[in-house]
């Protein structure tokens, strides 16, 4: 096993990628600890976030509390990113960018919109930003 790589995949967002942390491995991605395993019988905690999907030279800027199956409804070429937040974020992003709305949800990819997507998503991928929210919900429980 190369240095870094967990044993197998990591129970709770399925990366292999590991890091020391306090002494125990843990998933380098979500900071899962190699070992513990989520309870079966609760529920995943909610995580509320707004999401930038872009098509061509669009940016849809929505809401979900299900971002695995949100997107896959929706043609998209690449999420771009994901920012902690529900409804009342997602409203503060469309009156933001209103300047930029094409249409519903939907805005165009200008500059301005790429930097600020660039800010929120702080260079980590969606997914794992999303795995590192669930797995801080999830330790918070305990």
């Amino acid at each position: 096993m190369p240095p870094g790589e967990l044993p197998g995949p990591c129970a709770l967002c399925g990366d292999l990628r590991g890091a020391r942390r306090s002494g125990r491995w843990a998933c380098a991605v979500c900071g899962w600890r190699v070992g513990d395993a989520p309870d079966p019988d609760l529920p995943l905690p909610r995580i509320d976030v707004v999401y930038y999907l872009r098509y061509a030279d669009r940016i849809k800027i929505g809401t979900s509390s299900q971002p695995r199956q949100r997107p896959a409804a929706i043609r998209h070429d690449e999420v771009l990113a994901f920012e902690r937040g529900g409804r009342p974020l997602e409203r503060r992003r469309h009156v933001e960018f209103a300047h930029l709305r094409e249409g519903g949800e939907w805005f165009t990819a200008t500059e301005e919109l790429a930097a600020h997507i660039a800010r929120v998503g702080r260079g980590t991928p969606p997914w794992d930003a999303y795995a590192r929210w669930m797995s801080a919900e999830l330790r918070r429980r305990c």
